[in-house]
């Protein structure tokens, strides 16, 4: 359960008015988004999947790369798979013991899916993820594909649009 904080932030050692092409991919694995290993370009969006998948680690109790199940399963997806499932809570942390809000901890677990979607123009903005948790906007509809992801404030009744 310690975070590694050397994966935020990532693209911000890069020169963005440069060639911003790196010549190997560097992070923890597990929490590297899939297009930093294809396209080898550090981005926000790719902070913000290394965050989504820190938020599930810290819920679910568990490790980004889920060893024990199969070497091959990563917790974002074993999440996805229980969402698409409709059983999201199944995969909290069992030493919580129940003593959480199911409520704040689905919409964590959303927040979580939402921040380490495959598609980095669904991803928030960690700006939006802040208003997210505040309840300053109201969480999006979670598209696998990425398609249709809308992220509105109630407040002000204005949508803001991935891009």
């Amino acid at each position: 359960m310690n975070g590694k904080l050397g994966d935020f932030g990532l693209s911000r050692l890069f020169d963005h008015g440069s060639d911003s092409q790196i010549t190997h991919v560097v992070g923890t694995f597990g929490y590297i988004a899939p297009e930093l290993t294809k396209r080898g370009r550090a981005t926000t969006s790719t902070d913000v999947f290394a965050f989504g998948v820190f938020i599930l680690e810290v819920v679910c109790g568990r490790r980004p790369i889920l060893q024990q199940e199969s070497p091959d399963l990563h917790l974002v997806d074993w999440v996805w798979r229980s969402w698409r499932n409709g059983v999201i809570l199944e995969v909290t942390d069992a030493r919580l013991g129940g003593d959480y809000d199911p409520e704040e901890v689905e919409l964590i677990l959303k927040i979580g899916l939402l921040c380490s979607h495959p598609a980095p123009a669904a991803r928030p903005t960690m700006r939006q993820v802040i208003q997210l948790l505040d309840g300053d906007l109201s969480l999006p509809e979670i598209l696998e594909d990425g398609r249709g992801i809308t992220v509105s404030s109630p407040e002000h009744g204005e949508e803001l649009e991935e891009s």
